[in-house]
C-alpha cells in the first residue's frame, strides 16, 4: 500500500511540475518551445525523420547531461517523445553525448 501512495505522489508532482513547466514556457535542460518543436518530428514514432537544423541548433546549446536524466523518467512519453530516439539526437546533430548517457 506504501508504495503505491509513493506512486501516485510521483505521478501528482509530475503533473503538477508540466503544468507549471507548460504554464511558464517549456524549458527543460536549457531547451525552449522552440528546441522541443523543432526536435518533435525527429523524436515521435511511428515514422519520426532526420533532425531540422533548428532541432540540432538548439541541441547544442542544451545541456545534455540534464536531459539524459530524463531517460527513463515518465516525462518524455508524457511529451510523445520517444527516449530511444531523444537518445540517439545528439549522434544525428553531430554532437557528442555524456559518457554516462
Amino acid at each position: 500500500m506504501k508504495g503505491s501512495k509513493v506512486g501516485v505522489l510521483s505521478l501528482v508532482v509530475l503533473v503538477l511540475l508540466l503544468i507549471v513547466e507548460f504554464s511558464a514556457g517549456l524549458s527543460i535542460c536549457n531547451m525552449n518551445d522552440d528546441g522541443f518543436t523543432a526536435c518533435k518530428p525527429s523524436v515521435t514514432q511511428p515514422n519520426p525523420v532526420e533532425p531540422s537544423t533548428s532541432c540540432c541548433e538548439a541541441l547544442s546549446s542544451a545541456d545534455l547531461q540534464c536531459l539524459c536524466s530524463y531517460r527513463n523518467s515518465l516525462l518524455l512519453p508524457s511529451l510523445g517523445i520517444d527516449p530511444e530516439l531523444a537518445l540517439a539526437l545528439p549522434a544525428k546533430c553531430n554532437l557528442t553525448s555524456p559518457p554516462s548517457c
